[in-house]
C-alpha cells in the first residue's frame, strides 16, 4: 500500500519537473528493521519513483558498518542526503527517524535545495559561516506532529549545505528517547549546537546565527 497520496504524487511531480543536479538518499537500515525502518524505506522509494533525478541507495547499518561510520550514522533509519551524479558531494545533511507528517515537508525542501545548488541563506550567514574554523553540528529534535519544527531543521540543513564545516542533523525526538533525555528535550523544536548550546524554538536565521557564535566561542 502506497504512503504517498495520489493528490501528493501528482503535485510533487510537478515540483521535481525543475530538479537541476541529481540528488541521492543514502538510507541506512538493517536486517531485521527497526521500528519506522521499513515505513522511511517506502518514503525514500516513493519519491525516488517520481523523478529520474532522485535515487536510493539502501544501506545496512550493521553490513555496511564502514559506510555507516563514514557518514556518521549511528542510529537508524537514518537518510544522508547527498548531490548524486557524477560529481557527488556529501553536505552533511542527515535525518535520524522517520519524516513524516510536517517534517516530510523538510525531506522535499532538502531535495530541491541541493538539486538547486543555492541554500538560500542572506549574504551576511553565507559569509560568517565562510569564515568558520571549528566544526559546527547542529541537533534539531523534531515530532512529526509539530508545525514549527521544519523551519528549524531546513535551516540546519541550509547551513551544512553551505559549508563542510557544519553537519545538520533532524532528530525525531519519540524514536531517541534517550537523546530526547540527554538533551532534556522538553518541547519541540529544540536545537542542540555542539553540545554546549541549545535554542527552543523555530528561530529567524539571525537569531540562530548568534547563537552559533556563542557556543563556537566556549
Amino acid at each position: 500500500m502506497a504512503l504517498l497520496k495520489d493528490s501528493d504524487r501528482k503535485q510533487l511531480i510537478k515540483e521535481f519537473e525543475n530538479l537541476q543536479e541529481p540528488v541521492k538518499i543514502m538510507l541506512f537500515t538493517q536486517e531485521m528493521e527497526c521500528q519506522y525502518c521499513t515505513e522511511t524505506r517506502q518514503i525514500a522509494a516513493e519519491i525516488a519513483e517520481l523523478s529520474d533525478k532522485i535515487t536510493v541507495e539502501v544501506y545496512d547499518f550493521v553490513k555496511d558498518k564502514e559506510v555507516a561510520e563514514h557518514y556518521e550514522i549511528d542510529k537508524i533509519p537514518a537518510m544522508a542526503l547527498t548531490k548524486g551524479g557524477d560529481n557527488p558531494k556529501d553536505y552533511g545533511i542527515r535525518l535520524f527517524g522517520i519524516p513524516s507528517g510536517y517534517e516530510f515537508s523538510t525531506l522535499i525542501e532538502d531535495i530541491l535545495m541541493i538539486s538547486s545548488g543555492d541554500s538560500g541563506l542572506s549574504a551576511e550567514t553565507r559569509s560568517t559561516v565562510a569564515q568558520l574554523t571549528k566544526p559546527l553540528h547542529l541537533q534539531v529534535f523534531v515530532t512529526p506532529a509539530c508545525p514549527y519544527c521544519p523551519r528549524a531543521v531546513i535551516l540546519a540543513h541550509r547551513l551544512a549545505f553551505e559549508s563542510d564545516m557544519v553537519r545538520g542533523d533532524m532528530v525525531e525526538a519519540i524514536e531517541f528517547p534517550h537523546l530526547s533525555n540527554k538533551y532534556q528535550v522538553q518541547g519541540v523544536p529544540r536545537t542542540v549546537i555542539n553540545e554546549n548550546t541549545f535554542m527552543e524554538g523555530a528561530a529567524p536565521e539571525q537569531m540562530l546565527m548568534e547563537k552559533v557564535k556563542a557556543a563556537l566561542a566556549n
